[in-house]
């Protein structure tokens, strides 16, 4: 068996390094988490689990492209090469762009902006981190002059107290998740507080909920920063010798939250949970605040951000081990993209647009045309593409016209546009569609780079399979166009690891210990010790390249201010950009779910994922289900002022009344009307131009279907009628989730139609119900069935999927297809709840009542459920409530 390749998780920002072993004669390779890595220590979640299944090349990019025609690579080349120089020549350097992504390498990142603010001569470069982690930058730099993270991981394994703000991290970092939770089981009288309004899996750990109105964070932090002022809790010493502002942080705390019932009635939450928080922060010295996207995704997320660092500031609580204000990221490389200047608002190497900056930059590139200002941020950007002042924007890894807010605005503005280019893996997405050029970009397991976790680590990404077709690494492509555009001496690279010598030289170009990032003892690495590198945690400067650093960052209380001080920043808490109104009455929530990422481009391919939560759905509480006549399982149509969407409905007690929350995963390659981009308010930050995704008003009506249905198919099938329409891949066959408001008067017609009129018919019609069942079977074998009904009310489709594997069906297995459960015997696995070894409800129920299972542990010890990242025990823990002997 040949040796497996040592490379890092392409998914969110945890980092967690695999072994990955390509699989023989087509199948799956084989990914195992690596226990040498410091990230994941050899954990893995679903979505890590389930790489090796997303590595085929159905629906890959091969080839360049051109309005829709096949070219070769020269021929794309020149093309968007000249067309970029064309509009620079006739409208200026700032009537072109690039938007890039947090899913690009560092090296990838690195060339694209070194090409836009060097050499073409704009700031016009910004990622769609901007969507996710900007806010926790803007305040990171207002804090400590500097976008640092002062965490570790391990440091939540050594915190007492851990604050949980605004992450259900048990979905969305879920390996990271497990670390806090065996910390907590080895230490039961180490605390967890989560801190969001909805109760998540992540609620499962925690001591203390506080399910806080949307957006009062600021008020929280600030009640928190009073009350340590007032019982004296800060540290006077640190204070006084090593930060600033932070009289006018007090006073503005004490005018805003000046008490516990203020916090309290304003927060929308008990008197005694606030008390307990504050008393608990004051009274623990190790404390980490570990937050995420509903800390960052708001027109204040930086206040917010800085409110959490105010109270760690206040009783010097970082630079030390098991404390801090820890921003963890969502992308595998969001901090590599903040370290090479990928937001338009800075410079290469954690430099800025300041004069000493722009210089020392300029004379280390050479650069010819060097960028003297910031550039326009994604929102802005996509505005400027709109009205025409950018004419040409190249768009690398992303799919804004899916994942930017006012998404129906940005995909005309991508329309309309005289050129756009579009790098990435797949040859249909909703950008793509908007795309007159398409680039074929290398992918995860094909390129060799690197990228940098939420924890400062640069990790390295090793190619373990060939490039499919014409596939080629962005940083070749983004070389290849500047060589076009005469600059070829500047773009000298032949691999990635020449790109990333440069990387690690001018982070410690003129640094000596000035600026935080320096990782100049990489700077020299030939390509066999780049091949070999192993996780390194930044700063790692050259020996006797300035004086000594510590070990930990601001552990000698220095910060990069000019100073050398922190700052505490006085925080007003204010309002949502939009307030719910009597049109408008609820306020709409985006976030993850647990096994799918950004527009499931990728994690759409696996069956396995798309099992435990196979539609987009609107979650809503049981009152306001009520009130707004929404049933569970049915269908509604939410609207805000920006668009509209279709979801089905989850009633749940655990969203909080008055908000709703929906996936962002969803886009019109799997769903019709189902982007909930197209809802989202594009009211930005006005510091750190982050879209305020977690708070926008909308309606929420039941969608009136005159028929629901689902069909089940060998292949995925063009269905144009139904209005609503998710495609859901499973193994062997698609399913389709179908809905209709106009009426079909013969099903059985429709379902030849559609599905094929050859081959051996089974059928059930009750025309005066509306109800119809078909199914069609070619040599035996299913091809494809159809169940309609005039309610939700549908059979579940689990067990039908079986029938796809069998090579020929039984007597049994005919009559049991139309009724649509199992012949008597016959398990029905039910719908997924753990993906990582793909175990259903009805095993895990049918555990719970026949073998007398009695706890989490005891299924995971029958079944393997919840043994592996852990995502699911909450709903492990739900299912052993609800169907336990005696209850």
């Amino acid at each position: 068996m040949p040796k497996p390749t040592k490379t890092t998780c392409p998914y969110c920002g945890v980092g967690c390094g695999l072994l990955v072993t390509p699989g023989a004669d087509g199948e799956a390779a084989a990914v195992a988490g690596d226990p040498e890595h410091p990230a994941n220590l050899g954990r893995l979640c679903s979505k890590g689990a389930a790489l090796g299944e997303t590595l085929a090349t159905d629906g890959r990019l091969l080839h360049p492209h051109i309005a829709g025609e096949r070219v070769s690579w020269d021929t794309a080349l020149d093309h968007v090469a000249g067309g970029f120089a064309r509009v620079i020549a006739e409208h200026g350097p700032d009537a072109v762009a690039f938007y890039v992504s947090g899913q690009l390498l560092t090296e990838d990142y690195y060339v694209a902006n070194k090409l836009m603010k060097g050499f073409i001569g704009s700031a016009n470069i910004d990622t769609n981190s901007r969507l996710c982690m900007a806010s926790s930058v803007a305040g990171y730099k207002r804090a400590f002059g500097t976008d640092t993270v002062p965490c570790d991981y391990a440091d939540l394994e050594q915190a007492e107290l851990i604050l949980l703000v605004g992450s259900n991290t048990a979905w969305c970092h879920p390996v990271l998740y497990q670390r806090i939770k065996q910390a907590k089981l080895a230490h039961p009288k180490r605390k967890v507080i989560v801190i969001d309004p909805r109760r998540t899996a992540t609620c499962e750990i925690a001591d203390l909920h506080l399910a806080l109105a949307p957006g009062t964070d600021t008020l929280l932090f600030n009640g928190l920063l009073h009350w340590l002022r007032r019982e004296d809790a800060v540290d006077w010493g640190f204070l006084e010798q090593h930060t600033e502002g932070f009289a006018a942080a007090f006073n503005a705390a004490r005018a805003s939250a000046g008490s516990v019932p203020i916090v309290a009635a304003g927060c929308g939450l008990p008197e005694d949970q606030v008390a307990e928080l504050f008393r608990l922060f004051a009274k623990t010295e190790r404390v980490v605040t570990l937050y995420s996207q509903g800390v960052n995704q708001w027109s204040f997320g930086t206040d917010k951000v800085n409110a959490i660092i105010n109270c760690h500031l206040a009783t010097g609580r970082l630079g030390r081990p098991g404390m801090g204000p820890f921003s963890i990221t969502g992308q595998p490389n969001a901090m590599g993209g903040r370290e090479v200047g990928g937001l338009a608002n800075q410079l290469a190497a954690h430099m800025d647009f300041v004069p000493a900056d722009i210089d020392r930059v300029g004379r280390f590139w050479r650069a010819a045309r060097m960028a003297t200002a910031p550039g326009l941020k994604a929102v802005d950007m996509l505005r400027a593409v709109e009205d025409g002042r950018i004419k040409a924007i190249w768009i690398m890894a992303t799919n804004p016209a899916v994942s930017m807010p006012d998404a129906d605005r940005v995909r005309a503005a991508l329309r309309g546009c005289d050129l756009v280019v579009c790098s990435d893996l797949f040859a249909d997405t909703d950008t793509a569609r908007c795309a007159d050029v398409l680039l074929p970009a290398a992918g995860w397991g094909e390129q060799d780079g690197t990228v940098t976790n939420s924890e400062r680590c640069i990790s390295r990404q090793r190619a373990f399979l060939p490039a499919p077709g014409e596939a080629r690494p962005d940083w070749w492509v983004i070389t290849e166009v500047a060589r076009r555009l005469g600059l070829a001496d500047a773009f000298p690279y032949q691999s990635a690891a020449d790109v990333f010598r440069e990387h690690a030289a001018l982070s410690a170009f003129e640094n000596a210990g000035s600026r935080d990032f320096d990782i100049g003892a990489l700077a020299a690495l030939g390509d066999a010790d780049y091949d070999r590198l192993a996780p390194t945690q930044w700063p790692c400067p050259a020996p006797g390249a300035g004086p000594e650093r510590p070990a930990r960052l601001f552990a000698d209380a220095r910060f990069y201010t000019p100073s050398g001080k922190a700052r505490l920043l006085p925080i007003e808490p204010r309002p949502p950009a939009s307030a719910p109104d009597a049109a408008y009455p609820l306020a709409l929530n985006t976030g993850r779910i647990r096994d799918q990422w950004h527009t499931m481009t990728r994690t759409g391919l696996t069956p396995r994922l798309a099992g435990h939560i196979a539609e987009p759905f609107v979650q809503v509480h049981p009152v306001d289900a009520a009130t707004h006549g929404l049933g569970a399982g049915a269908i509604a149509e939410l609207q805000s002022r920006w668009g509209r969407m279709l979801a089905r409905v989850h009633v749940d007690a655990d969203q909080r009344p008055g908000a709703v929350f929906v996936p962002m995963h969803w886009s019109d390659m799997l769903a019709r009307d189902a982007r909930v981009g197209a809802l989202v308010n594009p009211a930005l930050d006005p510091i750190s131009g982050q879209p305020e995704f977690k708070h926008t008003p909308v309606r929420v009506r039941p969608w009136r279907a005159a028929w629901h249905g689902f069909v089940l198919s060998r292949r995925r099938l063009d269905l144009p009628e139904p209005d609503y329409c998710v495609a859901i891949r499973g193994d062997g066959h698609w399913r389709q989730e179908i809905a209709g408001a106009g009426r079909i008067d013969d099903w059985a017609a429709w379902a030849r139609w559609f599905l094929g009129a050859d081959g051996d018919w089974l059928d059930f019609a009750d025309p005066a119900h509306g109800r119809y069942r078909g199914a069609r079977l070619s040599d035996g074998r299913l091809d494809a069935c159809l169940f309609v009904s005039p309610t939700p009310d549908l059979p579940r489709s689990s067990w039908l999927a079986t029938l796809f594997q069998a090579d020929a069906l039984d007597a049994a297995d005919r009559i049991s297809l139309l009724a649509g459960r199992p012949p008597r015997g016959q398990p029905d696995a039910g719908e997924t709840v753990c993906a990582c070894f793909n175990v259903g409800e009805q095993r895990i129920i049918e555990a719970i009542r026949s073998a007398g299972v009695t706890s989490v542990e005891a299924i995971g010890a029958l079944l393997q459920a919840g043994t592996n990242c852990g995502s699911c025990i909450p709903e492990l823990g739900r299912l052993l409530a609800a169907n336990r002997r005696g209850d």
